[in-house]
């Protein structure tokens, strides 16, 4: 019973955000205050489940970040976004059957994360990685890298 509530609560809590823009604001706060109320029931509604439980105490604790998506246009209710992110990762470390120890385990961490961010930034990660490398053979010395990607950009 439990989990089928918060599920319908979180379901009603997206639906009501994808409509925030064709409902007026005093009908859409109304509606939000509607959703506060359910948690607050469902939170203090007393569990015999002890994963029922668990679930609430958490929700008790993270409380004001389950709806911050309803009052923020940037906020998504998913993270989709970062599931996308590391999904690159995530499958090639698949396809290389893995880690084979700790340290590769976090040079790769390391490397995707590297890769990532310059993606997202719209720099070419060849060229960057490439200069980068050269100047550390040159130097012995890690590069500063806001010289780097000032040069760098696509």
């Amino acid at each position: 019973m439990f989990s089928k509530r918060l599920k319908r609560l979180l379901r009603d809590a997206m639906r009501l955000c994808g409509k925030r823009q064709t409902l007026p604001k005093a009908k859409y706060e109304r509606l939000c205050e509607c959703l506060e109320k359910q948690l607050t029931q469902l939170i203090e509604t007393p569990w015999n489940n002890g994963e029922a439980k668990r679930l609430v105490k958490c929700l008790r604790r993270h409380r004001k970040e389950l709806f911050v998506f309803l009052y923020h246009k940037d906020v998504p209710f998913d993270n989709n976004h970062a599931e996308r992110t590391i999904r690159g990762a995530v499958v090639m470390r698949k396809n290389s059957y893995y880690n084979r120890s700790k340290g590769g385990a976090q040079t790769q961490a390391i490397l995707m994360s590297i890769f990532q961010t310059l993606k997202q930034r719209q720099v070419h990660v060849t060229n960057t990685i490439t200069k980068a490398s050269q100047l550390f053979l040159e130097t012995k010395n890690l590069p500063n890298v806001n010289s780097i990607l000032q040069n760098s950009t696509e």
